[in-house]
């Protein structure tokens, strides 16, 4: 599932800047909208490839920037951007790389080939994991 946001605010949402070699903006990044196995906070984000040939969506938790990559979670190092999740925004089911009708996802980034990403949701083991979708990943 992929998150919608309302008209007034841009395709790929509301973003804060960031590194991972500069302190995490707390105050900026507002509260945590999910919560790991172990309840400790995460964030949703897009991570910016240093070769700038992609950007994915990620998520931030225990300190660290995450990318799913190749079936497996990477540690990424360098510009990533926060999507805070505001009122504006709410998660609809959706699956095998479909986008829901009537509904405007949040841009997450896109591949090195250009496909679209878009932002989603996957519940592993009973905790809601930020990850992508695109049409070309079904």
């Amino acid at each position: 599932p992929a998150p919608s946001t309302s008209a007034s605010a841009p395709p790929a949402g509301l973003r804060v800047p960031c590194s991972t070699s500069t302190p995490f903006p707390q105050e900026l990044a507002g509260p945590a909208p999910l919560r790991d196995l172990d309840g400790s906070p995460v964030w949703v984000a897009s991570a910016l490839f240093n070769d700038g040939s992609a950007v994915h969506p990620c998520k931030i938790a225990r300190g660290r920037v995450k990318i799913s990559y190749g079936g497996v979670e990477r540690d990424h190092e360098g510009r990533y951007d926060i999507l805070p999740i505001t009122d504006d925004m709410e998660w609809v089911p959706a699956g095998y790389g479909e986008l829901p009708k009537g509904r405007r996802p949040v841009e997450g980034g896109f591949e090195s080939n250009g496909g679209h990403l878009y932002h989603a949701l996957a519940t592993i083991d009973g905790v809601q994991v930020p990850g992508k979708t695109g049409s070309h990943l079904a």
